[in-house]
């Protein structure tokens, strides 16, 4: 998050509105206005550690941080200069199709709906009607999705799940720096795994 923009520097980078923005790359960036004309800046890089580690320090990782002020000059070169007053990091929940997933639990009493991977702010109206409709035992055209009747392919168990998300990784940079999918991909999408899936 930026400090707060002055009058001029919001007229520099053309931002008149309060539209939130993002890039259309695989490891995208997303950006919006605060009320007080501050930048939040985040996204691109969904760390991993090895064995599914998680801990508060994990979450501030100065690297990544860095990378995202580099990408921020970039596409700001304008707002050379600013400081930004606060960071924050944590983890993201997600599966191997990148996209919610949905099941009942306890005989049924109990509905679920998780790996969001990012983006649940936009869908949890729509995973909280399903978990609904799944717990009530409704068929309705939601229970109907081919992607809340079925569950994504687990992640393989260590070294490979670490060595599979470090390559997906690197391939999602390539396609983004090139256009081109590339093999690994291209087995991702004939598995039905990934962004395309």
């Amino acid at each position: 998050m930026t400090e707060p923009l002055s009058a001029e520097q919001r007229e520099a980078i053309g931002w008149a509105g309060r539209e939130g923005l993002s890039d259309a790359a695989n490891r995208f960036h997303y950006f919006r206005l605060s009320a007080d004309d501050r930048i939040l800046w985040g996204g691109y890089d969904a760390t991993y550690h090895f064995g599914g580690r998680t801990a508060r320090r994990l979450e501030l990782d100065d690297a990544v941080h860095l990378r995202l002020a580099r990408h921020f000059f970039e596409t700001f070169p304008q707002l050379e200069g600013v400081r930004f007053t606060h960071r924050w990091g944590g983890i993201i929940d997600t599966c191997s199709r990148y996209s919610a997933f949905f099941g009942t639990a306890l005989g049924g009493r109990a509905a679920y709906a998780v790996g969001y991977t990012g983006l649940g702010v936009g869908a949890t109206r729509f995973g909280a009607r399903t978990a609904l409709d799944l717990v009530d035992g409704l068929e309705t055209e939601r229970t109907a999705l081919r992607f809340v009747r079925t569950k994504p392919v687990p992640f393989p168990p260590e070294p490979l799940r670490f060595l599979a998300i470090r390559g997906t990784i690197r391939a999602y940079d390539r396609l983004d720096r090139t256009g081109r999918r590339g093999p690994w991909l291209a087995a991702l999408d004939r598995l039905g795994l990934g962004f395309q899936s």
